[in-house]
């Protein structure tokens, strides 16, 4: 028994077929990420998660679907008044069990500029509060970015100037609420790592951390707390090693999975329960009933 704890539903043509793969291959439950392709179809995962609980489909051979909804940093310039009430509302719907993906994105020229991310992602941080639900972040630094891209996003000449600015405004903005989240496809170092479990967050790992050159990534997930883990597909993207390159899936969580149980020494039947537990601990709505 597994969870897919961030997989893009929407960008599925054979969504069926994905979803049955999935519980075939014991992945019991997916956190389906709406933000769409944009706030206008920020809505899309929470339709897929409300679909899948009508009768006719309840006791089909699917997982269960919950979903998120949020605005993209990419998306940040389209953070409207208009947006931002929508997101409130559906993060109010008890289907939708978190605000994200948000956060800062300082990796592509185009991104909206660093005051404009920022203000976004304070934005809904305070819907999130409002609506009493975690978030799930995202936060991509210019480390590996064009000089054009660093001249713009990077603050005196500081690769890591994304991960600062996410930690500075969690801390003021996020900590006193006391409801956590999900630090999304941790690609992080071990001092980002350890700042992010500080704050209350879980670390969740998806494909990349089974490719070679991802030691950093490997060594944060070997040492993590057991109960501040969780495992992902962050699919179409990021296939796991020997799926790399090809369209991920949500039931590829399973080859992850089993690559984190080999890195932290435990069986893959251990790190499914206790992956479980975590996300079931952050998100108690979604525990089977006793």
């Amino acid at each position: 028994m597994l969870i897919d704890s961030h997989c893009h539903l929407d960008d599925y043509p054979n969504l069926p077929e994905v979803l049955a793969a999935a519980h075939a291959a014991g992945v019991t439950t997916l956190l389906a990420i709406g933000i769409g392709d944009g706030p206008s179809t920020m809505d899309r995962a929470l339709e897929i998660a409300n679909h899948t609980t009508e009768p006719e489909h309840r006791h089909n051979r699917i997982p269960q679907v919950f979903a998120t909804a949020g605005i993209h940093p990419q998306e940040a310039h389209q953070a409207t008044p208009q947006a931002l009430t929508r997101l409130e509302d559906l993060a109010s719907q008890p289907r939708c069990i978190a605000v994200g993906e948000i956060g800062l994105d300082y990796y592509h020229l185009e991104n909206p500029d660093v005051a404009t991310q920022q203000a976004a992602f304070i934005a809904q941080l305070a819907i999130a509060a409002k609506v009493g639900k975690p978030i799930t972040l995202h936060c991509r630094t210019s480390e590996l970015a064009s000089s054009q891209a660093k001249a713009k996003f990077e603050s005196h000449g500081n690769p890591n100037a994304a991960w600062d600015d996410m930690l500075a405004i969690l801390r003021d903005h996020w900590v006193p609420t006391g409801l956590g989240g999900i630090m999304h496809c941790f690609s992080g170092n071990q001092a980002q790592a350890e700042a992010s479990l500080a704050l209350g967050f879980t670390l969740s790992f998806a494909g990349n951390l089974t490719y070679p050159k991802s030691t950093v990534i490997q060594a944060v997930a070997a040492a993590a707390p057991a109960d501040r883990i969780l495992v992902e597909t962050d699919a179409p993207f990021l296939a796991p090693i020997p799926l790399r390159g090809q369209t991920n899936q949500p039931a590829n969580v399973v080859l992850t999975a089993q690559f984190l149980a080999g890195l932290r020494g435990v069986t893959p039947e251990a790190i499914a329960a206790q992956t479980t537990a975590n996300f079931h601990a952050l998100f108690p709505t979604t525990a089977p009933a006793a």
